[in-house]
């Protein structure tokens, strides 16, 4: 089976190669994206893995099944990026890849420690020799109350981790997990949004969780809260984000992720204009950290995500159980 890879990194490529042995598959990487004309060359009875950053809709998806593409798997958790509704309708088998979620976990809890801190101040202040300690003052966990909304595999771990600093932790998803219920509180969203000092998001963007922190939602919290976001972008609407900060309503924010970052992140723009206004403006602000939507990114989740994906592919194919596959 030919299998095409496409918006490979160069840290990936070692564990694809690890997979290149195995009988039966033929793989060929490519560092661009999957786009229109990428899709007219691909073999008839091929597999595709493809990352997140290009849009997969009816136009890509009907080229793909006329070309006689079996299945295609992103190498990433989210998949809003594909139609996998519209992929269900013509028979395009489409997987998802699981990595361990300790990685984005410690990633969303050093955000937490990293805001409270004011780490963003001290380092600039520290960068230009002021070890001055006026304005630094920071809060402890353990006298804080933490929501987190999405008790999945990523949630439930930032959950467990959290319990060792002594906090409350109010947690909301709409399947209520029974391990989580003994170190955590399952409460009505509204009531999160009211009760918590910090706020961090752990759920898959889809039409239902779009900007589930707006205007509305926001005037529910604390005045000061933290917000958290090492999931999706478009979970926060980036216009209340900038209102919340400028009112000091939003204490801080730490953000992996932000909307509208596609033709952005993972690309070397030092020398480029950055041609999201909103996101250079939030950016700025002392209390704001942003970063390049590498929460997932250690050495053990990169080398799950190709593995996943490729193996993904074969048992679609060969009509196995998959234990990833969205249709």
């Amino acid at each position: 089976m030919k299998i095409y890879a496409f918006e490979v990194r160069e840290d990936e490529k070692e564990y694809f190669d690890e997979l290149s042995g195995i009988p039966g598959i033929e793989l060929e990487l490519h560092s661009e994206e999957l786009t229109m004309e990428h899709i007219q060359t691909l073999e008839n009875g091929c597999g595709v893995s493809i990352l997140g950053m290009y849009s997969y809709r009816k136009p890509e998806l009907d080229l793909m099944k006329k070309q006689g593409v079996l299945c295609l798997s992103t190498r990433t958790i989210g998949y809003n990026h594909i139609d996998v509704d519209y992929a269900r309708s013509i028979g395009l088998h489409v997987c998802n890849s699981r990595y361990d979620p300790h990685g984005v976990a410690d990633y969303t809890l050093m955000m937490i420690l990293l805001c409270l801190r004011n780490y963003k101040q001290a380092l600039w202040r520290t960068q230009v020799n002021d070890f001055s300690l006026t304005g630094l003052i920071g809060r402890e966990l353990k006298d804080l109350t933490v929501g987190i909304i999405g008790t999945g595999q990523i949630g439930r771990t930032v959950i467990r981790e959290l319990s060792g600093f002594g906090c409350r932790i109010l947690a909301y998803d709409s399947f209520e997990d029974p391990g989580t219920k003994e170190i955590a509180q399952y409460v009505p969203l509204k009531t999160l949004y009211r009760e918590s000092h910090i706020i961090s998001l752990h759920v898959p963007l889809t039409s239902e969780t779009y900007h589930m922190i707006n205007a509305d939602t926001l005037s529910m919290m604390k005045k000061g809260v933290v917000l958290i976001n090492c999931a999706r972008g478009a979970l926060t609407d980036i216009k209340t984000l900038i209102s919340g900060i400028e009112s000091e309503h939003i204490g801080a924010l730490g953000l992996d992720c932000m909307e509208y970052e596609e033709d952005i992140v993972h690309k070397d723009l030092r020398t480029d204009i950055l041609s999201n206004r909103d996101m250079a403006y939030l950016r700025q602000f002392k209390n704001v950290i942003h970063t390049q939507h590498m929460a997932f990114y250690t050495d053990s989740a990169v080398k799950s995500m190709v593995h996943c994906g490729v193996r993904g592919l074969l048992e679609m194919a060969q009509g196995q159980p998959c234990a990833t596959q969205l249709c």
